[in-house]
Parts: structure tokens; sequence; C-alpha cells
């Protein structure tokens, strides 16, 4: 990565060639070897540290004006700090390869007039000039080591590089997902926009099952560009070909989830339940729970109401120590019913996407990512009233 990087950005490629020590981590620029003065007017090595925003796969460009530092503050000869650095304590993270970086503080010095800087080049000169002139001048100190320090590694799950987590450092938040293993059974409306959500998560590995062929009407109820060349086939085969190219631990099988079939859930550790068959849900709860998974299972009913549509969507959370017993709730349809209108009716990509996003952000509560302050087990949101009631059972006795 640290070749592909140099040689497809010239400005990168300019700091190397100048003698900076320059290195990737975290989808962050690390230039070490940065002298700088402190407080005593003694010589200090830093580093500087920059987010890298990736435009593709192998070319960046900046996030903002400003900079990272793992240093103290510097100082100017005359023992005062340098001025016009703004910024502040702070701190981000950086993997174990880079532990020798310990950020300490932001840097803001905006180039005038223009406001930004045209490239890493000028943003790292601008900062060096800034930085390290007094101990240039006292000690002779160069930032021009030529030291390389190769740290930066392709991610394990997706096939680009994650810049919204770096961006918004929120990295320890996935620690959640570091070992799991999500199944999505059942991969129309609502389950195929759980997939495209989940294939952005990083989560190691994620799978999904369904028999069914793609048709037309499954194209008004799903993500994505709709090929021509999609009509006819295998759901699996579909979906499979719409997000290969960006991550790596997706498996969808055209397959059916029931007792015969209950080996392809081997190490799933979560799962989404979104069939809308009653008799189907009732074969595939008796197999998570058997094989003591948790798991979310979808729902929506629609009616008319004064000749428009109304309903409600439904989130409800099987955990692996009360699925039995809320099962026996009877809060889902676990037997086929007549006459559902969701059945026929495929203009409701809105619906379907909206109970994914319920799904997937309690899924999310579950594993450390989002704040959580009520243990919803069951999650009710009404069409008509934008309303959403949620039932923890918290205060009853155990069955």
């Amino acid at each position: 990565m640290y070749q592909k990087l140099v040689s497809r950005n010239p400005d990168l490629a300019t700091l190397v060639e100048r003698g900076f020590a320059v290195a990737f981590d975290s989808n962050c620029l690390i230039i070490r070897d940065i002298p700088y003065l402190d407080a005593a007017g003694a010589l200090q090595m830093g580093a500087i540290v920059a987010k890298l925003i990736f435009i593709d796969s192998e070319r960046v460009e900046q996030d903002d004006h400003q900079i990272y530092f793992a240093g103290s503050h510097p100082h100017q000869l005359d023992g005062t700090a340098i001025p016009n650095l703004g910024g502040g304590e702070t701190s981000i993270q950086l993997s174990a390869a880079a532990g020798d970086v310990t950020v300490q503080r932001s840097f803001s010095n905006k180039p005038m007039p223009k406001g930004k800087f045209d490239d890493f080049l000028e943003k790292v000169e601008s900062y060096v000039s800034i930085i390290s002139g007094p101990a240039i001048e006292r000690f002779g100190a160069t930032p021009h080591t030529f030291r390389v320090v190769e740290t930066m590694e392709s991610d394990p799950i997706f096939k680009f590089q994650d810049t919204l987590t770096s961006r918004a450092q929120i990295a320890d938040l996935n620690a959640g997902f570091a070992d799991e293993r999500v199944a999505v059974i059942g991969l129309g409306g609502t389950g195929a926009y759980l997939l495209d959500l989940l294939v952005r998560t990083p989560v190691p590995e994620v799978l999904g099952f369904d028999s069914d062929t793609y048709h037309v009407h499954t194209a008004f109820r799903s993500p994505g560009r709709l090929d021509p060349a999609e009509l006819g086939s295998s759901k699996a085969d579909v979906y499979d070909g719409r997000y290969e190219n960006f991550r790596h631990g997706l498996r969808i099988q055209a397959a059916h989830i029931d007792e015969s079939t209950a080996h392809h859930l081997d190490g799933v550790t979560f799962a989404f339940v979104c069939v809308d068959k009653g008799s189907s849900r009732a074969g595939i709860f008796d197999v998570l729970i058997a094989r003591g998974i948790p798991f979310i299972d979808v729902g929506m009913g629609l009616n008319r109401k004064h000749g428009l549509l109304d309903g409600m969507m439904r989130a409800t959370y099987f955990s692996a120590e009360d699925a039995a017993s809320m099962r026996e709730r009877g809060l889902v349809e676990l037997a086929d019913t007549e006459n559902d209108l969701y059945r026929s009716n495929i203009q409701i990509g809105e619906l379907n996407a909206l109970n994914a996003c319920l799904a997937l952000i309690r899924y999310k509560q579950l594993r450390g990512f989002y704040h959580d302050t009520e243990q919803a087990k069951h999650m009710l949101f009404g069409i008509g009233d934008i309303h959403i009631v949620r039932e923890n059972f918290a205060d009853e006795n155990p069955a």
C-alpha cells in the first residue's frame, strides 16, 4: 500500500523524494522525525499526522488545513511558545504498528489568502517551517531523514479504505463487531436493505440466504441499480455481484434455511430473519433457538385506512437466553395468513429501508456501537402517527 500511495499521488512522492520520513497508518499520513524546541529550549522530535481522504483505492486528498502533532507545543528561540498554531490538546487513534506516535494536540494555521493548501506537500512544508524553524537554526536539525516506515496494512474487511471511520474517530466503537459472523435470512424487501447496510458495517463475515429469483418487482423494493441482465437470476447471484468488489467475508447462497440446511449457520453469532411467511419464520426460529443464535425478526403489516396505506413495522429481538420465552409471547406471526396486502404491494421500498434501519440500529446497540437506554426487545413503528412503541418486558416476572 505504501508504494501504491506514493506512486499514485505526486505530492506524497515528492515528500518522500525530499527526505521526509513518510508513513501511512489508520488512513492517516504520518511524517516522523520532525525536530522542534521544547519549553526549555531542548531539541525534541515529534511527528505530524494528517488524515487521508481516499478518492479511490489509491488516490488521496486532504481532509482540511489542519494537522495533528505528536509532541509538546513547539517553542521559539526566546523560549516562548510558537504563536498562531491554533488547535489544542486532542488525541487520535493509530494502530499498534504506529505505537511510537502518540498524538497530543492539533494545529490549525490556515494559509492566507486562499484558505487551504494545494496538496499534502504544501501543507507539510508549511507546518514544518513553523514547527521546526527554531530547532533547525539552533541545532542544525533536519526533518529530511529519508526514513521509511511501512506500517499501513490492507483492510481485512473492506476493499476500499474506510475513511469515514478514521475521519470521525470512532474506530474504538467497532470493537464489538470484531468476532461477528452475521446472517441475513431472506433477501426480499427488508432483507435486501439490511444486507446493503451490513456490507458497509465492519462485521468480518456477512452471510445471506434466499432461494428466490430476482424479478422486476424485486427491484422496486431493493437498493441499488437495476441491470436488466440480472432479471431471472437468483437473488444470491445478483447481490453477490453487487457487493463482491466492496468487501471481503461476504457469502450469499441460494438456500432456504430450515432444519435440513441448518449447517449453513455454523459459526453464526447473530441473525436477522426477514421472511414474510409465518410458516417459514417458524422453521427458522426452530433452527436459531436450537443453536443458541440471537436474532432480530422483522415484519410489516399494511392495510388500507380511509383509502390510504397504513400499518406498522416491527423489529423484535430474541436473545440466546430468552428466545424461547419471547417466542411464546406471540409477538410475531408464525403461521401463514391470507389476504396480506404487504405481499402484493411492491411500491414500499422506503418502508423496507426504514424497517431495516430499525433492526440494524438495535443490533448495533447490542454490540456497543450506539447508546442504549431502553434495552428494547420489541419495537413497533406506526406509519400513520410516525410513532415508535418499545417494550423491554423488564418489569415482568420470567415465564
